[in-house]
């Protein structure tokens, strides 16, 4: 079964004999989804044993502490599986009364974001906010309430989604909203991704082609500005294109991931052998930690991971094609594409395919908000996957 563009139809419904007066309603709950939930492991335990490779000698460098960024990941990863086990425990119908809140909450971080007292700025972005000591990605957050809104309305909408001013305006104008408030925050990767899913769960939903090709048209004018209008981002664009000739700045770190790929060959030079990371490669545990990866393990090492991801996408679409209402459906579709969207940018990037957009490789690189959050999104899916049985009376 694939996506198909029509209204969604719920027909699964069977009749069982009832003795009594009065019919009963029995919904058959499925087991979780074991593959998207151990596939998922992998990834993380993957991403511990890179953190450590890459980060050791950096942490001892910076802290006096070999462990420092791994003894971080490690807390972030409890946190982030309590995040996992806790949403898979909630119903993701729940999601649909609790939006509008979450619509606030997020809002209320991303501001948060530019007060002096609360925001951080690093690399020319006020991506992070600090609170009693710990840092966060509000973005992180928003993007997935913003997935969540995009399939709240869509179910809403599902009669008038083809309509221009009841039902596409609405859900492009919020999901806009949000984005540019992203944007404010230098952060044009998060953007591009969340605006990206947000079209395809549209596409997906049948909006008319022709109202998501005029958008992409509008945006076009207003992203070259944003790129060439500031000066590290078009610095990305020309590295990207000629990076030797910028090989001693905004160049440098592509050509190093392609000398880590290189040395790599088919097989690696083992775990915790790459000569890249030694300080050729700038902050390696964190967007560009594949590379590192790459290098250890090779390109038998790339296409595993890679596989992995594919196979993430491949649960993650079966959960939403088999999810029997629409909110669940495009949830479902949302997270998923999230998540693969992101890695598979990420891995464009660090091949030198894609310009460079400061994008984490989810679940694998260092960080705190993109990995709870993460796992917080799988946590989500499990949830959706144990509601895909039918519902008989």
């Amino acid at each position: 079964m694939i996506f198909t563009r029509t209204r969604y139809r719920n027909q699964n419904h069977k009749v069982l004999p009832n003795f009594g007066s009065q019919k009963t309603k029995v919904k058959i709950q499925k087991p979780f989804d074991v593959y998207l939930f151990f596939t998922t492991l992998m990834l993380v335990l993957i991403g511990v044993m890179m953190i450590f490779s890459s980060s050791a000698i950096l942490a001892q460098e910076r802290y006096g502490d070999t462990y420092y960024f791994l003894k971080k990941e490690m807390i972030y990863i409890v946190v982030g599986l309590v995040a996992l086990f806790t949403t898979k425990k909630i119903d993701y119908k729940h999601y649909q009364k609790l939006i509008f809140p979450m619509m606030i909450a997020a809002l209320v971080l991303m501001a948060m974001s530019f007060i002096p007292q609360f925001g951080h700025s690093a690399g020319g972005a006020r991506r992070w906010i600090r609170l009693g000591g710990f840092g966060l990605q509000p973005s992180e957050i928003t993007k997935v309430v913003v997935i969540m809104l995009t399939a709240y309305l869509i179910d809403k909408k599902q009669e008038r989604i083809r309509e221009f001013a009841k039902g596409y305006v609405p859900v492009i104008a919020l999901a806009g909203f949000y984005i540019g408030l992203i944007l404010l925050q230098k952060d044009l990767g998060s953007a591009f991704v969340l605006g990206s899913v947000v079209f395809l769960m549209l596409f997906v939903s049948g909006t008319r082609t022709a109202y998501l090709i005029g958008s992409i048209l509008a945006a076009a004018p207003v992203l070259y500005l944003l790129i060439f209008s500031v000066s590290f981002r078009k610095r990305r664009i020309l590295a990207f294109l000629d990076p030797w000739k910028y090989k001693l700045d905004y160049g440098f770190q592509i050509i190093q991931s392609f000398v880590a790929f290189r040395s790599g060959g088919l097989t690696g030079v083992g775990l915790g052998e790459s000569k890249q990371k030694l300080f050729y490669l700038p902050e390696a545990h964190t967007d560009f930690i594949f590379s590192v990866f790459g290098e250890e393990f090779g390109m038998l090492g790339v296409v595993f991971v890679a596989g992995l991801f594919l196979f993430f996408v491949y649960r993650g679409i079966k959960i939403a094609q088999k999810t029997k209402d629409l909110f669940g459906m495009f949830l479902a579709l949302g997270l998923t594409s999230l998540v693969g969207l992101q890695a598979f940018i990420n891995f464009g990037v660090v091949m030198g395919v894609l310009p460079t957009k400061g994008l984490a490789l989810p679940f694998i690189s260092y960080g705190g908000t993109s990995l709870i959050m993460s796992l917080a999104c799988v946590g989500i899916l499990l949830n959706v996957s144990t509601h895909t049985g039918e519902e008989v009376s």
